[in-house]
């Protein structure tokens, strides 16, 4: 039975099946496929019949977890998600994780801006209740303690279920754990960017704080804005627009290096290259669910599938080594 993948048994017929591994997030008894479907190019790069089609297809294929910021595309994201969902009755088949802090109508991390931006986003989700509320990066102008403050009474109002933190440093983490043990929220998990092209940023103080706390790890970004998927090999390649030019960041010696590892290491599973940069993040000890987006529907299936994949050690040593 391969990594990522548990059996089932579905009738006396067909006897038991390989499904994919459901995760926890935490103490939040959340149980999710462990790839979340990022939607930040929701409202930008993508219109609502697109981002509708790959939800349907994510969803199809036993995917669970669906993140997003209210901060994306000015809050059109959070609005195409809470549309799907309305027009699909399918609230209670995913869990929905969003980002607060960003957004330019409810910046920062104060009480009144955390409750705004919560019902700014549950009224753009057409739900009553976030499932993992995330601190979009910090506030230092507000102490830490009266933000999960604020997280407190939306937890004990049933409007969110469980605080998470995106980008904070790991001083701000260890400041987060000595509050909780005081009886403040506890962050259930921690999504920050992190992939085969950005190492470093991640690997050090905070991976170790996370693994010292059991911090579970949602990688932002986990195919670095695209570029791991490939297709991406000259500057002919690089399209013309934002998320184009975030791609062309990545290309030179090092990320020539790292994708020939993936083309590698792809064709010996029978697979593509995302899903090898996602079966690579999930080998890392701290890693629970990356987080990324996709362009088209039929890119959903080998992603998820990537949770099913058992990297051999000489091929994690062989990516560690290109991406270093």
């Amino acid at each position: 039975m391969a990594l990522g993948t548990e059996q089932i048994t579905t009738n006396a017929d067909s006897g038991p099946i390989a499904v994919p591994r459901r995760v926890t997030i935490g103490e939040t008894g959340f149980e999710v496929h462990p790839l979340a479907l990022g939607a930040s190019t929701f409202g930008w790069t993508l219109d609502a019949e697109a981002s509708g089609d790959i939800l349907d297809r994510f969803v199809a294929l036993g995917g669970t977890l669906i993140d997003t910021a209210d901060s994306y595309a000015a809050g059109r994201s959070e609005t195409i998600i809470g549309e799907w969902l309305g027009s699909r009755g399918a609230r209670d088949r995913v869990r929905i994780a969003t980002r607060v802090g960003r957004h330019p109508d409810h910046t920062g991390l104060a009480p009144a801006a955390i409750s705004r931006a919560v019902d700014a986003s549950l009224d753009r989700l057409g739900t009553d209740r976030i499932d993992l509320l995330c601190f979009h990066g910090d506030d230092p102008e507000v102490p830490l303690e009266e933000s999960l403050g604020a997280v407190d009474a939306l937890i004990t109002s049933g409007k969110v279920l469980a605080v998470g933190a995106s980008d904070l440093s790991p001083e701000r983490l260890i400041e987060a754990r000595v509050l909780a043990a005081n009886g403040l929220p506890r962050f259930q998990a921690l999504t920050t960017r992190y992939n085969l092209m950005e190492r470093r940023a991640f690997e050090g103080a905070t991976e170790l704080v996370a693994h010292a706390q059991g911090l579970p790890v949602m990688p932002d970004f986990a195919l670095a804005d695209g570029f791991l998927g490939g297709a991406i090999r000259r500057r002919a390649d690089v399209r013309r627009d934002a998320r184009g030019e975030r791609q062309g960041r990545h290309l030179g010696r090092r990320g020539l290096r790292v994708l020939r590892a993936l083309d590698e290491v792809a064709a010996a599973h029978g697979t593509v290259p995302a899903a090898i940069a996602i079966a690579w993040l999930l080998a890392r000890p701290t890693v629970v669910a990356p987080v990324t987006g996709v362009s088209r529907p039929e890119q959903v299936d080998a992603l998820l599938g990537a949770a099913s994949i058992e990297l051999h050690r000489s091929e994690l040593v062989e990516l560690d080594r290109a991406s270093a």
